[in-house]
């Protein structure tokens, strides 16, 4: 029966440290053969009870390793572990707390709303009352439409703007057109595979936030003031901002316009019928244009030539 699961050792990894607790020292060879298995199953666990503190490699050319003491070497393992339990019991308090603001304190900080039309009149006054920066996730479906005609006014009146578009975005009809636009204006646009949240964030002390992406049934959405949760979401769209890919290009970009956007969106994560569609191109020309472009970089694959590209300050 394995007694140190709870501490985190995986119980053929305790029959190993059993084993060399025998012989004190030994090599993988020697305790695969004791316990009947492959040395490079053992040679793993060993690793794995280095990482843990239960044993040590000695020097020398062979592999061969000794016991810790398991007196020492467990209390330090068990400390280790009630830290992290005692971590996750403060984690606990402190999410307790963010769930009782939001159960009582909701109409202070958290405000759910329902209806596509509320959702929509929220992102314009979000907006309007925005003073410094507006920084949004944006992944389809649309609840209203695709088009944002505040944002050109906000730009105007020095309002940044920064967002991050979900691949699928690009592909809904006369997207890519509007970013483009925006972009022209002012807004720093860019593209991160995976994407699965909407999000809109206001000076950081306003956001709107859809609760479901699956507007063909009641739409809802949670209107978030200054708070805890607020500060996570702010983080968590940072974290989606140096992650994701630049839509925009430096003044001085050697490629075509057209190869540009090609190679834009071939690194955001698009498929090639959706790019040709963009482009308005057949399939057919788009793959002979990569391959055209893959030559020009030298490259053996996309993701080779977006490294390139990337490092040319190219896109």
């Amino acid at each position: 029966m394995s007694q140190l699961t709870a501490a985190g050792i995986e119980p053929f990894d305790e029959s190993v440290y059993r084993a060399i607790l025998v012989r004190h020292t030994a090599s993988p060879a020697e305790l695969a053969e004791d316990l009947s298995c492959s040395p490079e199953r053992v040679a793993r666990a060993l690793d794995r009870l280095r990482e843990n503190g239960l044993v040590g490699r000695l020097s020398g050319t062979r592999r061969r390793y000794a016991a810790i003491v398991p007196g020492a070497a467990l209390e330090s393992l068990v400390r280790s572990r009630v830290e992290d339990l005692d971590a996750v019991r403060a984690a606990a308090g402190e999410l307790s707390l963010l769930f009782t603001a939001a159960q009582r304190g909701g109409a202070e900080q958290i405000e759910v709303i329902s209806g596509g039309e509320a959702l929509g009149r929220w992102f314009v006054q979000l907006q309007q009352e925005a003073h410094e920066e507006v920084i949004t996730l944006d992944s389809p479906p649309y609840a209203l439409t695709t088009s944002n005609p505040v944002e050109s006014t906000a730009l105007t009146r020095g309002v940044r703007y920064r967002a991050v578009y979900a691949p699928e975005a690009l592909e809904w009809p006369g997207v890519l057109g509007d970013i483009r636009e925006v972009v022209s204006r002012g807004e720093q646009a860019r593209v991160l595979p995976g994407l699965r949240v909407k999000l809109a964030i206001a000076d950081r002390r306003l956001a709107l936030l859809p609760l479901t992406l699956d507007f063909t049934t009641e739409v809802r959405a949670a209107v978030i003031r200054p708070c805890a949760l607020l500060d996570g979401l702010i983080d968590y769209w940072e974290l989606c901002w140096r992650t994701a890919t630049p839509l925009d290009a430096p003044a001085d970009d050697p490629l075509s316009e057209e190869d540009r956007q090609m190679h834009t969106l071939l690194v955001s994560g698009l498929k090639d019928e959706a790019i040709a569609r963009q482009l308005g191109w057949s399939v057919r020309t788009m793959r002979r244009r990569i391959s055209r472009l893959h030559e020009d970089l030298n490259a053996a694959n996309r993701f080779q030539a977006g490294v390139i590209a990337v490092r040319r300050g190219w896109i």
